[in-house]
């Protein structure tokens, strides 16, 4: 059997660590072992059950270019549905990595060790700061892992200049797509409140459901924004709609509806709440609405992180890659509160979170040089 390369074998080793959210299972563990080998001044950051760490190596003079990414993984699904066990972390006759994590993204947290092991030992005194920022709590409800640790980065003044993020943001190759922004996140309850009666005597009752609807469609055809060169118009979607008792001969006295705004920078989250409220209250509703903000949307412009990226790309794999905030939220936008350049980059995303997840072997080893070449560029 062909010995594993150790981009591959490190790789292995995380996914075969069954680490489902909040738990990192010894994966974190690992990966400070390696830093301190280094010479990396590891921190652990637990913070209620959440695991952290932060590492540091070099100099305070000059850039700090972080690594940021997340240990746990999404549940694996029904087992049954697993050609191969989620954390038997093999690969198969395709040359495909297979497992929980494989591309989102215990591959990413590989590739970065080992073109970190790489890069100091090739050059030891390099400009700088490399540092690390790892949590356990990216796939859950992200309190207190990556927030709250740049919440004690600002507090104590640490500088990020740059961070790579290794969420699979490649598309069908490797390289052909990282994100430099995401946008925000603003998500609502919608609470209509009516009256409850008998079906059979509208009059006496009020149904919400019936006085929600154009209110609803309202806002699902609204036009909010035009969008800019780096983000897509914002849109409306109802994630959820709920009301009834159940029974056929009742009108319902409650309606609750969840919806969720991923919006631009041409809106702002007190504009979408006017606008929000201004059509609700058009339509006469007796309504109640709780707003949870997940993220605002950042944005990394062409200058030095990126183009050290993209020409990193370029010259291990011979394309140009393409910017986008498209897709979700990620940990990215705790970190660019800090004024930190991020880019996000990462394998193929086509599997994540899937049954069968899974990444080209050679992939990971492309992506080693990647974040190789990336420190060269930015810190040699």
């Amino acid at each position: 059997m062909t010995a594993l390369s150790p981009t591959l074998e490190l790789a292995c080793d995380l996914i075969r660590r069954p680490s489902v959210t909040p738990l990192d299972e010894g994966c974190q563990e690992l990966m400070m072992r390696r830093l301190a080998a280094l010479g990396f001044a590891v921190e652990p950051m637990r913070i209620e059950d959440v695991d952290n760490f932060w590492a540091s190596h070099g100099r305070d003079e000059g850039p700090v270019l972080c690594f940021a990414g997340h240990t746990d993984v999404v549940p694996t699904g029904p087992l049954q549905a697993w050609q191969h066990g989620p954390f038997e972390a093999l690969i198969d006759e395709q040359g495909m990595l297979c497992g929980r994590g494989a591309a989102d993204m215990k591959g990413s947290l590989a590739s970065m060790i080992i073109a970190v092991e790489r890069f100091v030992a090739e050059y030891p005194n390099h400009k700088g700061r490399i540092t690390f920022l790892i949590t356990s709590d990216e796939e859950g409800p992200a309190h207190h892992g990556t927030k709250a640790v740049v919440e004690r980065l600002a507090a104590r003044n640490e500088r990020l200049d740059w961070c790579i993020v290794g969420e699979p943001s490649s598309t069908t190759l490797i390289g052909d797509v990282v994100k430099n922004g995401r946008r925000g996140s603003l998500g609502a309850t919608l609470t209509v409140r009516g009256i409850q009666g008998h079906v059979a005597y509208p009059h006496l009752a009020r149904n919400p459901i019936h006085l929600a609807a154009p209110a609803l469609a309202e806002l699902a055809a609204e036009h909010w924004d035009d969008g800019n060169a780096f983000f897509p118009p914002t849109s409306f979607q109802v994630s959820n709609l709920n009301s009834g008792t159940g029974a056929t001969n009742v009108i319902p006295g409650e309606l609750t509806a969840v919806f969720n705004f991923r919006f631009s920078t041409e809106s702002t989250v007190e504009d979408l709440q006017q606008r929000v409220n201004a059509i609700l209250d058009k339509h006469g509703l007796d309504y109640q609405i709780d707003w949870a903000l997940s993220g605002l949307p950042f944005l990394t412009e062409p200058g030095a992180l990126l183009d050290a990226v993209s020409a990193s790309i370029r010259t291990v794999t011979g394309r140009e890659t393409t910017p986008s905030t498209s897709g979700g939220t990620s940990d990215g936008r705790f970190i660019a509160t800090l004024g930190t350049q991020v880019v996000e980059l990462g394998p193929v995303n086509a599997t994540i979170h899937q049954v069968n997840e899974r990444v080209l072997a050679s992939d990971l080893e492309i992506l080693t040089e990647i974040y190789y070449q990336t420190l060269v560029k930015l810190l040699a």
